[in-house]
């Protein structure tokens, strides 16, 4: 089985980004070839700092390694560095309908909040379908909020292969069971966002302990004392009770129990303290691994090596089933003596 997914190099990244993301990559891993992709061309779709963008695409490197991602078992690459994937993006606009990408739910909540609203911000949902098609990936671990971009992406395989033949797999979405959606601990109506949300609701994967412990004491609970997982009723310690979920894999249904009676105190303190415990050793391992920059550099090259080789007979095969004329090596036209 092949395993396809991406992440931006944009805004810190927080305990959100981990439930639905960091730790899906990690365990998914082990079950096939496993490839992740750093998808920077995505991050210029809204304004951006050229500086950031160069310093921040290395930083999620690291991450992605310290998170547990084995760089001798899977492919870690830069999106930029596989030309395939823009090429592709604009093979598969072909069979993107204006409908569709104007239906999606990113891009309006997006393009509410600019006054300028890029083309690429738009479109980027086929590029985002490009960057997982062209690796013939047969699952896509990601986080819940990203339920639509796969369903465009096995619609467009689907439309593709109906229409100049079988060519690309339809994949199959991940999404985690529990944890697949962290709400902002101020707001839990609201998703953990370092753009959307709130400074105290936002666990940061880089936030020392003492200001993990701060951010999950002051959230907000609910009214009783009831440790009960009830989004609807109780938002805030629903989403507390996912975020304990996911730093020591307890089911719900035993984080009720264990807490029953006691009160929001004592059960606000152990989530603190449990977050803690799940993201102190990422840090730690996040800053030996930031500090080698070289190194970093050196196993992005190779897995870019690898990607272009993996995706590359896709496109061709893209390419050719839609008629465009494949160029040939350079011919002598030289007269013969």
């Amino acid at each position: 089985m092949r395993i396809f997914s991406g992440i931006q190099p944009t805004g810190a990244k927080h305990l959100g980004n981990y439930s639905g993301g960091f730790r899906q990559y990690a365990s998914t891993q082990e079950e096939g070839e496993a490839f992740f992709c750093i998808v920077d061309l995505h991050s210029i779709t809204v304004d951006f700092d050229p500086e950031t963008l160069r310093r921040s695409t290395l930083d999620l490197a690291a991450m992605l390694f310290a998170t547990g991602i084995d760089p001798q078992r899977s492919t870690v690459f830069v999106q930029s560095h596989v030309p395939a994937n823009p090429y592709g993006a604009w093979l598969l606009s072909s069979v993107a309908s204006y409908g569709q990408l104007q239906r999606m739910t990113q891009f309006k909540e997006k393009a509410e909040r600019r006054e300028f609203v890029s083309a690429g911000l738009f479109t980027y949902p086929v590029l985002m379908a490009a960057d997982v098609l062209l690796y013939n990936a047969d699952l896509v671990p990601v986080g819940d909020d990203q339920r639509q971009h796969i369903e465009l992406m096995r619609d467009l395989a689907q439309r593709f292969n109906a229409r100049f033949g079988e060519t690309l797999v339809v994949p199959e979405g991940r999404f985690p069971a529990e944890g697949a959606r962290i709400m902002d601990l101020q707001e839990p109506q609201m998703k953990m966002s370092t753009t959307g949300g709130t400074p105290q609701g936002t666990v940061l994967l880089l936030d020392p302990p003492e200001v993990i412990r701060k951010k999950l004491k002051s959230a907000v609970t609910d009214s009783g004392r009831e440790v009960r997982h009830d989004p609807e009723e109780k938002p805030g310690v629903s989403n507390l009770i996912e975020i304990l979920s996911v730093a020591t894999g307890d089911s719900f249904a035993d984080i009720e129990a264990r807490y029953d009676a006691q009160g929001y105190g004592p059960f606000k303190k152990d989530v603190g303290e449990a977050v803690v415990a799940l993201l102190d050793p990422i840090r730690q391992r996040y800053d030996e691994l930031r500090a080698d920059e070289p190194e970093l550099r050196r196993l992005l090259a190779i897995g870019a090596e690898k990607a272009r080789a993996t995706a590359q007979p896709t496109l061709e095969s893209m390419i050719e089933k839609m008629g465009f004329v494949q160029p040939q090596g350079v011919v002598d036209t030289a007269p013969s003596p």
